[in-house]
């Protein structure tokens, strides 16, 4: 019988009152150490003795074996799985007879989200999101951030963090889009391989995710079923990882939620023990994503190596005492177990966890601010910049910021999420550069939060509602405890809009919604009353509309006119319209009631939006207050957001609550009039992009974003960004555009694109995109000149095989200011008849700083990949004979030079 070993472990009091929540949610332990029970009052609970019988000169495998060979059998199951305990992301207890120390994780792709309340007040540097590490093109700026991140998860007691994300950005709206690297496989495997190999710097283990095939947040947590073929399985999603492995050596990965091609990716053989065990030979081990295992014996036989989170207390640990009945019935081998053991023993011995025991020291928070804004001014893209208006000239009398968030640092929400250790917002960065220039700020337009995600028009603003509670701009808002809303309310009180999207988005530190919005929780939103007057600003026809997955009614003067049951899928909000026509000054009275079940509450979130379309001649009074402020100023300055979070998808690329209206409006007000984008990752700009001067695309920049956007803006900094992403002119104008495609076919999501992903997919199905993949303007200009293209080929005669092409360029800065430029070197279609191939390809790029009238030469190594293709029929890759295209600009669609250079596969053929 299985007897768990004696660890010291958080009390499991309350645990299930939560473990429901966060497993439906797929959240990391969101919730308070207090909410855990009994806690230990030591900074640093549960991490367990660092033995002295371990320290010593062997190599990491001796070390390993020789423990191996001290352990019980539940010792070693132990090992494989996780216990919860709220201090941490992930936790694995020491096991103290043997001083095995703990593994003691973070959540960590955008820097340290700290979860013990006795750490530092859980604050770490917000580094800027891992799409705006992309969007630098620098691998070095990249193991950097990797290596400050890794200390500070050392410094705040952790020794895993679970970063990077090597998810393909395929879905323009992808929720977790900002925490990854782009869409394209070679930009996201360098740039995760330095950001391994900085993290592993220290003491610290990164974990490479989310394997495999992890595209969207709908349905993820319901058997999302990536349906993909072979080659596009091998050269658009594994590649990322294969290159991060090569060039990172990460102790462990993480297994995703979804399916891939029937199968759930955790106990998935071939994606686990053949791909990435034998293919790419990886060594480390695989732990499941939070809730993520469906099994125990096809668990650990099909490559997963540790369950997480593990052992709630309960009966749903997969790997606990079922991992040991399968052992003892035969089901499992002991060398299975040993395997799963080792993989994990042996990084946990060659980076240090033995030997640098994570304890609580300061932060260098000022050092590591400024690393956040220099990386936040290396990934500002500046996408458009008509008649020179940027840089700003710094005899400005007056300057108008417009938008509600302009006065915050927006970040991205869920489990990447970071308690910043300070922040500098835009207003604050501009108005401390602007040097005596007058700054004035107007919101312009309600504040973002996550209803942004529900489909359906916005929220009706505040500006036309008054609150039954106190008459004020809003609406009376009442949480009740139960779904019959009976009782005395537990919470009551006005809020801007009528509007709440709950479950994991308002988990405790994971919610990046305005601070303008009180903040809500998922607490007593069973029952919920809205109540408050509409005044129509216009005589016209208007469109009410409720988006909900709770029973709803909503009533106008008194009378119901929508009415709905609770939907199907709690995770699958309605919207439901009603058309009225109202007379403009006329007071009308709204009420909307809701109720849900208490279960989907809490582990899906209540869902309700309370939306409009008005006739066209509205205008909000807030955004003609924010006309007038930009009129008169000499430049206006519009910082617009979105709301993206782990989770859900956003539901189009529009910019919510009404800001492109907003972007229009001050525009036709002051002719210069830039934009500003603080959002995730590609947003639909085609609506005002020709009514403005200029676009930079800051996408969340951490907590120093205000400072360097600043500094962009005046030219103290000239920005050098490049898209890693193509940014479309809308969603239904992208590769995967088709309801198949995404959000799927049911639970089935149909990758009949292919390798056509991202720029390829735009270039092979002539689709024109708002800005292009790779494309970044500058505040000078760069010459290409003398292509010299070179190839190493060794061999003779069928062995005759290209190892190598070298790529060499003059690059010349023909401007009057110093920049710095990314030279981008893109392959052609590949000499085969047998398959389709991309008509460009990234195959290599070198980022090169050059003072005005400064050349280069500039050398460019191509990745020898490139110029091969995946054969499913002998399942390894081919390299064809023949000439291939090369072609060498500062863009995927600004191609300077072009040659062309003959290739050998040799025996690979």
């Amino acid at each position: 019988m299985y007897h768990a070993p004696l660890k010291n472990t958080l009390s499991r009091l309350s645990i299930g009152l939560v473990a429901t929540a966060l497993l439906a949610s797929g959240a990391t332990a969101a919730v308070t150490a207090e909410a855990a029970g009994n806690t230990a009052s030591a900074a640093l609970p549960n991490a367990g003795p660092i033995d002295a019988r371990w320290a010593d000169s062997r190599s990491a495998e001796r070390r390993a074996r020789a423990l191996l060979r001290r352990m019980t059998l539940d010792e070693k199951i132990d090992m494989l799985h996780g216990e919860v305990n709220f201090y941490y992301g992930f936790y694995n207890a020491p096991i103290e007879r043997l001083g095995i120390p703990a593994l003691t994780m973070a959540d960590g792709p955008a820097g340290v989200r700290i979860a013990n309340p006795d750490v530092n007040d859980q604050q770490a540097t917000e580094l800027p999101s891992p799409l705006a590490l992309a969007a630098t093109w620098n691998a070095g700026l990249a193991q950097e951030y990797g290596e400050r991140a890794g200390d500070e998860a050392h410094r705040t007691g952790h020794n895993v963090l679970l970063a990077p994300a090597l998810d393909i950005a395929r879905v323009s709206q992808a929720g977790r889009a900002f925490e990854a690297f782009g869409e394209d496989p070679l930009i996201s495997g360098r740039i995760g391989g330095a950001v391994i190999r900085g993290i592993q710097e220290n003491p610290v283990l990164a974990d490479l995710k989310h394997y495999n095939v992890y595209t969207q947040e709908q349905n993820r947590l319901i058997g999302g079923n990536a349906v993909v073929d072979e080659r596009t399985l091998q050269e658009i999603y594994t590649r990322p990882f294969d290159i991060a492995i090569q060039e990172g050596d990460p102790a462990t990965a993480m297994c995703a939620f979804n399916k891939v091609n029937g199968t759930y990716a955790c106990e998935n053989d071939y994606l686990l023990n053949e791909i990435l065990k034998v293919q790419l030979e990886f060594e480390g081990w695989v732990m499941s994503d939070y809730g993520a295992t469906h099994s125990t014996v096809a668990s650990i036989l099909n490559g997963m190596d540790q369950e997480m989170p593990g052992d709630f207390g309960g009966d749903d640990c997969f790997f606990c005492a079922p991992l040991a009945e399968a052992v003892d019935a035969g089901d499992v081998p002991v060398s299975r177990i040993n395997d799963a053991v080792m993989r994990i023993l042996k990084p946990m011995f060659a980076l240090g966890l033995f030997d640098e025991p994570a304890t609580v020291r300061p932060l260098p928070e000022e050092e590591n601010g400024d690393f956040a804004r220099e990386v936040s001014e290396q990934a500002t893209v500046l996408l458009k910049n008509r008649r020179g208006t940027l840089p700003l000239d710094d005899d400005l009398d007056s300057i108008a910021v417009i938008g509600a968030d302009a006065d915050h640092a927006v970040q991205g929400g869920g489990s990447s999420q970071v308690l910043p250790t300070y922040t500098v917002s835009p207003l604050e960065g501009i108005t401390e550069r602007a040097d005596g220039a007058t700054v004035t700020h107007a919101p312009g337009n309600e504040p973002v939060t996550s209803t942004a995600l529900l489909p359906g028009p916005d929220p009706i603003p505040s500006e036309f509602l008054r609150s039954a509670l106190d008459d004020e701009p809003g609406v009376r808002v009442e949480y009740f405890d139960n779904p019959g809303r009976t009782g005395t309310p537990e919470l009551d009180r006005t809020e801007p809009y009528a509007g709440i999207f709950g479950g994991f988005y308002l988990f405790e530190g994971f919610n990046a919604a305005s601070p303008h919005f009180p903040r809500q929780s998922n607490e007593n939103t069973s029952g919920i009353r809205w109540t408050g007057t509409l005044t129509a600003p216009v005589t016209g026809t208007y469109e009410l509309t409720v988006t909900t997955n709770g029973a709803t009614t909503l009533y106008l003067d008194d009378a119901p006119v929508i009415t709905t049951e609770t939907a199907p899928e709690p995770t699958d909000p309605g919207v439901h319209t009603y058309e009225v026509d109202l007379v403009e000054g006329q007071e009308y009275d709204l009420r909307a009631e809701f109720s849900i079940g208490a279960s989907a509450s809490t582990d899906f979130g209540s869902a309700f939006k309370l939306g409009w379309v008005p006739p066209d001649e509205v205008v909000e009074p807030s955004i003609a207050e924010a006309a007038e402020v930009a009129a008169d100023a000499d430049v206006a300055v519009v910082f617009a957001r979105d709301y993206a979070s782990e989770g859900g998808d956003r539901p189009n690329l529009d910019l919510p609550n009404a800001q492109d209206d907003l972007i229009r409006e001050v525009a036709a007000a002051n002719r210069r009039t830039i934009v500003v984008l603080t959002a995730s990752a590609a947003v639909q700009t085609s609506d005002w992009e020709d009514d403005v001067r200029a676009v930079l695309h800051n996408w969340y920049g951490g907590q120093e974003q205000g400072s360097a956007i600043a500094r962009i803006l005046f030219g103290d900094v000239n920005p050098s960004g490049k898209l890693p992403l193509t940014i479309p002119v809308d969603e239904e104008s992208t590769p995967v555009s088709d309801e198949d495609q995404y959000p799927g076919d049911g639970l089935d999501q149909q990758f009949s694109e292919g390798i056509f992903v991202g720029y390829r997919g735009y270039e092979e199905r002539g689709i024109e995109p708002s800005y292009p993949f790779g494309h970044g303007l500058s505040y000078t200009k760069f010459d290409y000149r003398r292509l010299v293209l070179s190839s190493n080929t060794r061999g003779r005669g069928s062995a005759r095989a290209t190892k190598s092409v070298k790529v060499s360029v003059d690059v010349r800065n023909v401007g009057r200011r110093r920049g710095s430029e990314t030279v981008q070197v893109y392959v052609g279609n590949l000499p085969t008849r047998r398959v389709d191939t991309a008509e460009k390809a990234l195959a290599g790029w070198a980022k090169v700083d050059l003072r005005p009238g400064q050349r280069r030469r500039v050398t460019v190594n191509l990745d020898p990949q490139s110029f091969s293709y995946w054969d499913t029929a002998r399942d390894r890759w081919r390299t064809p004979d023949g000439r291939v295209p090369i072609y060498v600009g500062s863009s995927s669609d600004d191609l300077r030079l072009a040659g062309s250079v003959r290739i050998s596969g040799g025996r690979n053929r």
